[in-house]
């Protein structure tokens, strides 16, 4: 006669190990979100790193030779004597590369610098550098500067100035009822 025998099994079920994968699993899947987030993060930085640069430099260059206006008088009937100086960190300038224009009623009047001079010398200096103190005068008459736009009692004209790749200088110039040699505009 045959005996059946049970067959004794021994196994447990294990459980512990299933949870450690998933564990592991979940693990992984972390990192893996949490290197997508640091690269996101990264590269944004780099990007907004980039742009202030950038930035940075557009504002160096537009400030890099500002003129800054000291005085404009009426040296004689029609004309305009303008002191200035480049602004403190600027670059040195060569003056045929500022170019100025004075809007009025009557249109605009423009040219350049190339003319200047330091104060209170005769010859043309080039370039124009940070620390000097230089003057230029605008003539008035059919083959001067101010054709359109001389010195007018009672009339404000724009005077707006650029200087090499950026810089630029806005001056309102009020004449008043007097504009015989020596009245001060600015």
């Amino acid at each position: 006669m045959v005996k059946n025998m049970k067959e004794n099994k021994n196994e447990k079920s294990d459980n512990i190990a299933a949870i450690g994968i998933g564990a592991m699993i979940v693990f992984i899947a972390l990192i893996l979100v949490a290197a997508v987030a640091a690269a996101v993060i990264i590269q944004t930085a780099e990007k907004l790193q980039q742009n202030a640069q950038t930035t940075g430099e557009e504002t160096t260059s537009l400030l890099s030779s500002k003129v800054v206006i000291k005085n404009v008088i009426v040296p004689s009937t029609g004309a305009l004597y303008i002191t200035f100086e480049l602004a403190p960190g600027s670059d040195p300038i060569n003056p045929a590369n500022v170019d100025w224009a004075i809007v009025c009623a009557n249109g605009a009047d423009y040219g350049n610098f190339a003319a200047a001079t330091i104060v209170g010398a005769q010859a043309a200096v080039n370039p124009l550098t940070p620390g000097a103190t230089y003057d230029v005068t605008l003539t008035a008459a059919a083959a001067g500067d101010l054709t359109r736009c001389a010195p007018t009692a009672n009339q404000d004209h724009t005077l707006a100035i650029q200087s090499g790749a950026g810089g630029f200088t806005y001056e309102v110039l009020n004449y008043g009822a007097d504009v015989t040699a020596g009245a001060k505009v600015i």
